[in-house]
């Protein structure tokens, strides 16, 4: 699945850079250097607070976060209590990173809601995408092996070791999910809690288990 199938909203702040690349894993080893050149270019409105971390007025931090650079916190955009941003990091607007979730390496579009213990690395979360409490992106191999992206019969090699998930505009993830290296989910996709997801998962889908994926009914 291409950049253009996965991300349809053009609702982010780094889509120059997104939709750059014909495959969304490509962006990832870019997103630390778009940063800070972009940082650089940005209006009044967005402060420089660290180094190479630009923070819009608007956007509401918690005395508890930790926040490394380089790092862009957009519009209106929450960081909760105790959020770890470790890096290379652009959260959209009207987004929320919450409690005790780590992120690094990622992009957030406008509107994605990442609220309750999570781990998001090397990873790219559509607009108004949704993790539940407890779900991550699982970004590298046990064996440590380059990331390859299987969708079916089909293999895409990356050629790089830490590939988290990429995640379609208005992907609902359910709690305690894991997403395995290099997963694809398609927009408008439902995952069920608990789930192991891995490879490509097709749009408009209600993903049940790995066994049971369906499309959803149009219903009118």
């Amino acid at each position: 699945m291409k950049t253009k199938d996965i991300f349809i909203s053009d609702n982010s702040i780094a889509i120059s850079l997104i939709k750059k690349y014909e495959y969304p894993y490509m962006v990832l080893p870019e997103i630390k250097d778009y940063i800070i050149n972009l940082g650089k270019t940005l209006p009044k409105e967005y402060e420089l607070l660290g180094d190479n971390i630009w923070i819009h007025k608007t956007a509401k931090i918690a005395n508890t976060a930790s926040i490394t650079g380089p790092c862009i916190i957009d519009e209106n955009a929450q960081i909760r209590h105790c959020a770890f941003i470790r890096g290379a990091v652009i959260i959209g607007k009207n987004s929320i990173l919450g409690n005790s979730c780590e992120i690094k390496n990622a992009i957030l579009f406008d509107n994605v809601e990442v609220p309750h213990f999570n781990y998001v690395g090397d990873s790219i979360l559509g607009y108004a995408s949704h993790m539940g409490a407890g779900s991550i992106t699982s970004n590298i191999k046990s064996d440590k092996k380059n990331i390859v992206i299987k969708n079916q019969e089909m293999k895409l090699e990356t050629n790089l070791r830490k590939v988290g998930a990429f995640l379609g505009d208005n992907v609902e993830i359910g709690c305690n999910t894991v997403l395995n290296p290099g997963t694809i989910v398609g927009p408008n996709t439902n995952v069920y809690p608990l789930v192991s997801v891995r490879g490509v998962i097709p749009g408009n889908s209600i993903v049940k288990s790995m066994d049971n994926i369906v499309l959803k009914e149009n219903r009118k």
